[in-house]
């Protein structure tokens, strides 16, 4: 269901025509209530879900104004100011705009399946941010791999229509330019530091290009790359936090735990995983506990689709990659979750136990936006609830990538949320089913975009 279904009315009717008139002749093809943006906008009779983990309000109201919520409650407790546009969200369900925090944006054509670096592009980086931006994601933190740095740079933050924002952390750093993930065996993009002194200065060159977080891969990819040295990831951290970044390191599949309680004595600000090459011990359950500020994304290894997901994702994707999913389920359900997707559920829940701040990443840079979806339903498949997933995805993801304006529904932050047509805490694959998806509270034209995304591909 797009904007067009949901109830308006406006105090004022015969302003709105003319306002309609002027944005059609900017060339912006905007759903009535988009006008909010330019005004304001009363939202009511959802159930919402705020993104704080309180529980939910019934027939929620709120207000937005010039882009962000200027009040929220319950309906019935204030009027809605005069001239402002009605939405009746009544039978739905509010919830924050979703957040990533680790994805690997712009080296995949989506339409064509490829993966190198000559589809770094601008096109294709926005058309990753709009197919987020689709699927509910308000923002996005690409992680390592930005072959081109000027254009991530000169992307970042950028206001582009129908689009999630685009973060990033730049290059990262790993022992060499080719031990950096899979994919850049081939690409050599990450920057290699083979000593200490390459570490300062690989941190030096990403603060002037104005990073604010580091990634860092620790891992010698089962014995195939060198690994980056304990003295060169200090050095990495030690110069990060002096010049006022953070750094949040890959772990790998052999030794990650191993690994996990040195960074976390060296001063890692976060990870990019869960441990996932045996069970999290004592050791680390006390050492995260003396350090309750160091977070995990974790990406889980389990199914990224089941039979069911594939008439939803037929609304974007191309029909060779309908057929490259609907062979995976197939695999998958005859497999089943698997040892790792065990392990790492184990692991997730001693990371609950011991405090550690859980946030939400895919890891994806080959199935865009539509994938913040499946972790959801993994996560809770490892034991959250719906509740903790949905907190895990707004509220903590922001306060990681320091997301002051996102996260939560509340007055004084962006207007960015999701309506939904179920609940996700009766069923958190709810998610999905999206009626509208508002930034900055402005509409995403989801049916303009989903024409894009297939033009050409049937």
């Amino acid at each position: 269901m797009t904007h067009d279904n949901l109830r308006a009315s406006v105090a004022y009717p015969h302003a709105l025509p003319v306002l309609l008139v002027l944005l059609a002749a900017a060339g912006l093809a905007i759903a009535p209530a988009a006008a909010a943006a330019q005004g304001a906008t009363w939202f009511e009779g959802a159930l919402l879900i705020d993104g704080s983990g309180d529980p939910p309000m019934a027939d929620a109201a709120f207000l937005v104004e010039d882009g962000a919520f200027a009040w929220v409650g319950r309906r019935g407790e204030r009027e809605p100011p005069a001239g402002a546009i009605h939405v009746d969200l009544s039978g739905r369900t509010v919830i924050p705009a979703l957040i990533d925090a680790h994805q690997h944006l712009g080296l995949t054509n989506v339409k064509d399946g490829t993966h190198s670096k000559e589809n770094y592009t601008r096109a294709n980086l926005v058309e990753h941010l709009q197919r987020s931006a689709y699927h509910g994601v308000a923002a996005t933190m690409s992680l390592g791999l930005e072959h081109d740095e000027a254009l991530a740079f000169a992307l970042r933050d950028a206001a582009i229509p129908n689009a999630a924002r685009f973060l990033t952390s730049g290059r990262g750093i790993a022992a060499t330019a080719m031990a950096g993930p899979q994919q850049a065996y081939r690409l050599g993009i990450p920057r290699g530091a083979p000593t200490e002194a390459a570490g300062r200065a690989a941190v030096a060159e990403l603060d002037a290009l104005g990073a604010e977080l580091v990634k860092i891969w620790v891992d010698d990819r089962g014995g195939t790359v060198p690994k980056l040295a304990p003295a060169v990831y200090r050095a990495i951290i030690d110069e990060a936090h002096a010049r006022g970044m953070r750094v949040t390191s890959h772990l790998g599949s052999t030794s990650g735990l191993a690994d996990a309680k040195d960074l976390i004595r060296a001063g890692v600000d976060g990870f990019a995983h869960t441990v996932r090459d045996r069970d999290i011990d004592d050791e680390y359950m006390a050492l995260v506990r003396e350090h309750p500020d160091v977070w995990t994304v974790p990406n889980l290894p389990g199914s990224p689709v089941t039979a069911d997901d594939l008439p939803w994702l037929a609304e974007t994707l191309p029909p060779f990659e309908i057929d490259n999913l609907r062979a995976q389920a197939e695999r998958l359900a005859a497999e089943g979750p698997g040892a790792s997707f065990e392990l790492q559920c184990r692991n997730l829940a001693r990371n609950r136990e011991a405090g550690m701040p859980i946030g939400m990443g895919t890891d994806s840079g080959v199935s865009v936006g539509w994938t913040t979806h499946t972790e959801l339903r993994d996560m809770a498949q490892c034991g959250l609830t719906p509740m903790e997933v949905i907190v895990a995805a707004t509220r903590v993801n922001a306060q990681i990538l320091r997301l002051d304006d996102l996260g939560t529904v509340s007055a004084g932050k962006s207007a960015s949320f999701v309506v939904l047509d179920a609940n996700p805490l009766d069923d958190v694959t709810n998610s999905r089913r999206i009626s509208a998806v508002y930034l900055g509270g402005e509409p995403v034209d989801r049916e303009a975009l989903r024409a894009r995304f297939l033009e050409g591909v049937r």
